[in-house]
């Protein structure tokens, strides 16, 4: 039987390149183009490339990505690139006949400033978190559009993940860019280095995250390729629990050896007071991540100095 094969975007990215380690990834046939090969921007060529390699199914990771600084300081790329690139991706699968495809969403595509966890049917329910809501709203649209597609067609099944937060390796860790666990990571690596007697918290420190390793949102992605039939429409994916942001810091200063104290910013924002995802439809699956807090910061940081301070 031939192997099944993966249109995969963003395969120069964090959930990319990770999934293309993935141990188990040789049992597909994955195809990976990079920016100057394929740009998902525009849609004749994206229309192009699908129409000439014809994918059995599509894995679409691709997207402009950054943390709260970059979002802030970057609204309408943000908004535009994302609405761009999902919009093309998906049609031109459906224009090409491509009937599945599994669309990587946001958790940022949820109601700000909701204390309890965050279920599927929630979207679209409240407002968006104001630091990051270009990038929420292109995100919001890319899974209705895909949403759209399987009801008009019922030959055709395009599903949304929706991660937690994500770190790990081939992460931004530049703090103009970066998400909260690579930015500390950097951050107190620094302190370490520069024997620096302290390290500044924006905020009180008490907002909860939940972020998930790279290795393990690579993991769903090849089990749900697997097992597309049965993946529902709309799912989370994540670990089910959060921590302080205090607690990531401590957890990357025992990692990284750093003996200083931390410092609150009280001017600077956090944004959410809290983002946890419900994993309910997760479970039910029959998938759970498999990397806890320490390990998952350790292999950040093995990768950090191997690739980034190297």
């Amino acid at each position: 039987m031939p192997s099944q094969r993966i249109l995969l975007t963003g395969g120069r990215g964090m959930v990319g390149q990770n999934v293309l380690e993935h141990p188990s990834i040789g049992d597909f046939e994955v195809i990976a183009p990079t920016r100057a090969e394929l740009d998902l921007r525009n849609f004749d060529q994206v229309q192009h490339f699908f129409d000439e390699h014809k994918p059995d199914l599509v894995i679409h990771a691709a997207g402009k990505v950054g943390g709260i600084q970059a979002n802030i300081r970057e609204p309408v790329s943000f908004l535009l690139e994302n609405l761009d690139i999902g919009r093309n991706v998906v049609w031109a699968a459906r224009r090409a006949g491509v009937r599945r495809l599994i669309n990587l969403g946001s958790s940022c595509m949820y109601p700000r400033n909701r204390r309890d966890a965050l279920r599927e049917e929630m979207v679209l329910t409240g407002e968006l978190e104001p630091t990051n809501e270009g990038y929420a709203l292109a995100k919001v649209v890319t899974a209705r559009l895909c949403e759209y597609v399987s009801r008009e067609d019922g030959d055709y099944r395009y599903k949304t993940l929706i991660p937690c937060n994500l770190y790990g390796r081939y992460d931004k860790f530049d703090p103009q860019h970066s998400h909260l666990v690579p930015a500390i990571i950097h951050k107190v690596h620094l302190a370490k280095t520069q024997g620096l007697d302290e390290v500044e918290i924006w905020g009180d420190g008490m907002a909860r995250r939940e972020f998930m390793y790279s290795g393990d949102v690579a993991d769903v992605l090849v089990e749900a390729s697997r097992r597309f039939d049965d993946l529902p429409l709309l799912m989370n994916v994540g670990l089910g629990r959060d921590y302080f942001i205090n607690e990531y810091y401590r957890v990357a200063a025992d990692v990284i050896g750093y003996r200083g104290r931390f410092v609150h910013n009280l001017d600077r924002p956090t944004g959410m007071a809290r983002k946890l995802v419900d994993v309910c439809r997760q479970k039910e699956w029959g998938w759970t991540p498999g990397t806890d807090l320490v390990t998952g910061i350790e292999k950040t940081y093995q990768y950090y100095l191997e690739e980034i301070v190297a």
